[in-house]
């Protein structure tokens, strides 16, 4: 008789501190370390506890970035488009959209109609 393998739930091993993956947990540092920034601006007019609420308000938009997906809501055409999706990819196809200059390139046949 050969070993036998236990069936196991993997589901959450890739996670952080069971709420963060890899991706949500640099989302939320990088959200934070911009939110440090206007904290050291608040800070220098002497209001540090604010400082410390813009910090955390930016870490969980980033949080949210990275973790969360756009819901498919059929009331609204630009869900309807993007539903179920990656906010992060939404937005970093946004920004790709914007470096070309908002250009969308067409294909368009034309006929020849001649009146006689």
């Amino acid at each position: 008789m050969g070993p036998y393998n236990i069936p196991r739930n993997v589901k959450d091993e890739g996670r952080i501190l069971f709420i963060f993956t890899g991706k949500s947990m640099i989302y939320t540092l990088v959200a934070a370390a911009i939110g440090f920034i206007f904290y050291l601006i608040i800070a220098a007019f002497g209001a540090k506890m604010i400082g410390m609420l813009v910090i955390a308000i930016f870490a969980v938009i980033g949080f949210c970035i990275g973790t969360f997906k756009v819901p498919d809501v059929g009331a609204f055409a630009f869900t309807k488009k993007v539903g179920g999706e990656n906010i992060d990819d939404i937005i970093i196809r946004a920004i790709k959209f914007k470096k070309a200059n908002n250009r969308i390139y067409t294909y368009e046949i034309e006929e020849d109609t001649k009146d006689e």
